[in-house]
């Protein structure tokens, strides 16, 4: 079982293997010459394309079968786990949004919008048949680029990045049609985006609301309306989803997973936490080191 968790609450990335990566599923599991079972923490987004091979990824406590020829998308700050029960054929890619745009602030080339599209929409995406090749041709220059450290090995590895990202583009909105957003949806979509952002330190639906420019009771109704449950109900499912993550993924303990979800009073945080997932935080995490233990031991 490998264990990965991702959080964007790191020092900003310098080298070229902070900044972008791309390994052999084999080298990215097995390093060393055994399973890599130990934590890792990056703010990158990660594109994992499983060619063959068996198991299940875990991600936000989801868990999903693997298919062969599928590909799946990692965001920044997700936690996730690769459970491999057969020899697994694939490639892993790293990628921080800045590298993307290095030294191309006024390019348009670096406006990605399809691409967190891609990874705001999607977990995972089957590359069709007549697809492959093409992949399959662009991942393996990236690959060889990037082990081969010549002279601008950067300009390069970001080419063959952003063809990778149009090919994944062209299939992803080829798959999904997207119709026109109104007023209020474009008003839900923001404050998700709101909210991804800003948890840590806004847990009150005024104070998106006041980002959004309406009123509190507009906003719940209209994100009622679209999802089916109020903003402030949104909100600490994200909330609460993060301490879930802290608990598996970080080993921290409940004072300090709660300063780091903006909560200055402990018993606050305990109160919290029970209300909106109906188990207290002890409990939670004991059940959760059981299922982690038994999940190692299985593999």
């Amino acid at each position: 079982m490998f264990m990965k968790y991702n959080t964007s609450l790191l020092k900003p990335v310098r080298n070229l293997k902070e900044l972008f990566s791309i390994q052999t599923l084999e080298q990215f599991i097995y390093s060393d010459g055994q399973e890599n079972k130990g934590a890792k923490l990056n703010s990158c987004f990660e594109i994992i394309w499983i060619l063959k091979g068996s198991g299940t990824v875990s991600i936000d406590l989801m868990i999903h079968e693997i298919d062969p020829n599928r590909i799946y998308f990692i965001k920044p700050g997700q936690a996730y786990r690769l459970h491999p029960t057969t020899n697994m054929e694939g490639y892993i890619i790293s990628f921080a949004k800045s590298f993307l745009d290095i030294d191309e602030q006024n390019s348009n080339l670096t406006n990605y919008n399809s691409l967190f599209k891609m990874f705001s929409n999607l977990t995972t995406l089957i590359v069709n048949a007549d697809m492959t090749i093409e992949f399959t041709e662009i991942i393996e220059k990236m690959n060889k680029e990037f082990l081969n450290g010549r002279l601008f090995r950067n300009e390069i590895l970001k080419r063959y990045l952003k063809i990778f990202i149009i090919y994944l583009t062209r299939q992803f909105e080829d798959n999904f049609e997207f119709v026109p957003r109104s007023r209020n949806e474009k008003l839900v979509q923001d404050f998700f985006s709101l909210v991804e952002k800003k948890y840590l330190a806004q847990k009150m639906v005024s104070e998106y609301a006041g980002d959004l420019a309406v009123t509190p009771n507009y906003l719940n109704e209209i994100v009622k309306k679209i999802t089916g449950k109020s903003a402030g109900y949104h909100i600490r499912q994200r909330v609460v989803m993060e301490a879930k993550r802290q608990v598996i993924y970080s080993g921290s303990c409940m004072k300090e997973i709660a300063y780091y979800l903006g909560f200055c009073d402990l018993s606050h945080f305990s109160k919290f936490f029970k209300n909106t997932t109906g188990m207290n935080f002890t409990d939670f995490k004991k059940e959760r080191i059981v299922i982690s233990i038994s999940s190692s031991v299985a593999v």
